[in-house]
């Protein structure tokens, strides 16, 4: 499938800015069942002071913003061309060593919530695949799709008393579980061509998990599937803070707002 994607970001600031700097993960990635055939960022209000690969293999574009500035634009646009591959991804390719992906994080942390959750998950099953896709029908059954209850600093357990969320909070509750129980899992930003819908009202997110014998299997918690070529991944990481779209510091300034606009279509 070839989609083409067209994502703008533009902050407002409340005061000029004197210096800052911010970090961008946008740019999809190469191989797993996708091709970034053509990509573009164009900064309206800053300039690309240097360009990277992370240890979990995500591009890192490094911007400065122009002092004085009081708003800038960030545009993405480009196209990937995606496959269905039931959503495996295969072998583990990333610097970051597999066990890595077991270790709780601030995020992620398997606290009474999450036990909870896996109380009613039969682990001695065989059907390892069908167990994860239980954990993930529970998960979703258990916390409501809300937009505006959680935070990006909301962790797992926190998403679970509130009983509610949205992807990232499902992608966090989805990882900790399958860490609590030794599985590997791993966070994922990225993109989602929605059915009959070209905008969209934001990135996409969801989770990982290594199985033996299959490698990286792929979890969209938020609408109970395994990515297909509707998806494009764009960062991964052990959870969100790793993934981040966009993350920064400023001086002089602090955001007073952030407005998105975002095109997936085929």
């Amino acid at each position: 499938m070839l989609l083409s994607i067209h994502h703008i970001t533009e902050y407002q600031f409340d005061q000029p800015v004197r210096y800052a700097l911010q970090r961008l993960k946008l740019r999809p990635k190469d191989g797993a069942g996708q091709t970034v055939l053509d990509w573009q960022i164009v900064i309206d209000g800053g300039k690309i002071e240097a360009e990277h690969d992370d240890p979990h293999n995500n591009h890192v574009t490094l911007i400065s913003i122009e002092e004085g500035r009081t708003a800038i634009k960030i545009s993405c646009s480009g196209q990937v061309e995606t496959a269905d591959n039931h959503g495996i991804l295969g072998r583990h390719r990333s610097h970051v060593p597999l066990w890595a992906y077991c270790r709780p994080t601030r995020l992620t942390g398997a606290s009474r919530g999450v036990q909870r959750l896996l109380a009613g998950i039969d682990r001695s099953a065989s059907d390892k695949i069908g167990m994860l896709h239980e954990l993930s029908a529970h998960i979703l059954s258990t916390v409501e799709y809300r937009t505006g209850a959680t935070d990006v600093a909301t962790n797992a357990e926190q998403a679970i008393t509130a009983g509610a969320g949205v992807c990232q909070d499902h992608a966090h509750i989805f990882i900790a579980a399958c860490r609590s129980i030794s599985i590997p899992a791993r966070y994922v930003s990225g993109y989602l061509m929605m059915d009959g819908r070209i905008e969209q009202t934001a990135s996409h997110a969801w989770a990982e998990a290594h199985l033996d014998g299959l490698g990286w299997v792929g979890f969209d918690i938020s609408n109970g599937i395994s990515p297909d070529g509707r998806y494009v991944r764009v960062a991964t990481g052990f959870d969100y803070r790793d993934a981040a779209p966009i993350s920064g510091m400023s001086f002089g300034a602090r955001d007073k707002s952030m407005v998105v606009s975002l095109r997936v279509e085929q």
